[in-house]
Formats: C-alpha cells, structure tokens, sequence
C-alpha cells in the first residue's frame, strides 16, 4: 500500500497552513480559517471539498446525525480546523472517528489558536 500519497499531501497541506496563519495569525473564528485555507488550498491546485456531511451507519441502517467535516483534500486527507484555547481529548476523539466513518488514512486536526502554528498542527492516521 502507498502511504505516500497521504504524507506527500499532508507536507504540503501543512506547509500552506503555516503560511496562512503568519499572514491571518490568530484569534479569528474557525470559519475564518477554513474560508482562507480552502481559499489557499484550491489556488495551489488542490481539490477541496468544504463541509462535507459524515453519516453514521448504526446496524447497516444511515443515520444522518449532522456529523461535517471541515475539508477533505483529494480525497485523502481530513483537514479539521479549529480555534480554541487548550485541544481537549474529544477534538483527538473525533477526528479518529471522522477518519473511521469515512475510511480515510489520515488527518490533520490544525488548531489556528496557537502563536506557532507547528504548535497546533496534529497527524491522526487510521491503519496508515
């Protein structure tokens, strides 16, 4: 299996990150960040895909639950964005559980609420 697909992707995701926060920093809401990374991502050449809804399938029946996820990349890596004080263990929880439910390999769950951004950036992977 090629994992260095996700990796490669993930470098270069990562990269573009930290370029928009030198410029944005931090302080601005979630849906900020999303709007100028999605912004970003697109004008490199990435195919972005913005909120996407995740179903829960519960004993092979669909259940639509409202779970979204913030971006997906190439369809292979999760982006989820956040901007809080302090990542709590739930924000690690869900992001494995996006990665899960949707059979990707690989997020990163990027808090923008940091001074450093390499400071909020975190690598989930899923059988990667």
């Amino acid at each position: 299996m090629n994992t260095s697909i996700e990796n490669e992707l993930s470098y270069q995701i990562i990269g573009i990150a930290v370029e928009m926060h030198r410029v944005l920093y931090l302080g601005l809401l979630e849906s900020a960040y999303e709007s100028a990374l999605t912004y970003d991502l697109i004008q490199a050449g990435f195919d972005v895909k913005v909120q996407v809804p995740m179903p829960l399938i519960y004993k092979n029946v669909k259940q639509e639950v409202g779970y979204r996820l913030d971006l997906i990349i190439n369809d292979k890596v999760i982006v989820e964005i956040k901007s809080v004080e302090t990542l709590a263990p739930v924000h690690f929880a869900q992001t494995l559980t996006y990665l899960k439910l949707s059979g990707k390999k690989l997020a990163l769950l990027i808090n923008f609420n940091t001074k450093y951004l390499k400071e909020g950036i975190h690598r989930i992977v899923n059988n990667l």
